[in-house]
């Protein structure tokens, strides 16, 4: 769906005479939504800065469970909030295992304190 309506957008923009008419690959839409993956200042509580990037990503892949999904059904990127008795950690599944979402995006260590963060991995 992302990738319709930034073609709904260029191509808007193309009509209006802003940009030039050209072909857009795969590449330049992914770039173009890199520029847009919410980012973390610091202040924002964790849980409020995670429904934001869930919903950027158009929701959660594998929903809440204190169960990790089946390896076998999972994709690059897919998303999960684990939870666990110290409270949710987002992770997100990044080169054939789940991270700390936050490990992938690097959006502050503090968030790696947070709640069941820190206790993913134990």
């Amino acid at each position: 769906m992302k990738l319709n309506i930034q073609r709904t957008l260029i191509s808007s923009f193309v009509l209006a005479g802003i940009l030039a008419p050209v072909t857009f690959s795969s590449t330049v839409y992914s770039q173009a939504v890199e520029l847009e993956r919410p980012s973390w200042d610091g202040k924002e509580n964790v849980e409020m800065f995670w429904q934001r990037y869930i919903a950027f990503k158009g929701g959660l892949t594998w929903g809440r469970s204190s169960e990790y999904p089946d390896y076998d059904k999972l994709s690059e990127g897919d998303i999960f909030m684990v939870e666990m008795k110290q409270g949710p950690c987002l992770m997100e599944f990044f080169h054939g295992r789940w991270r700390r979402a936050n490990d992938v995006w690097r959006w502050g260590e503090a968030m790696n304190e947070y709640a069941a963060c820190p206790y993913v991995f134990d």
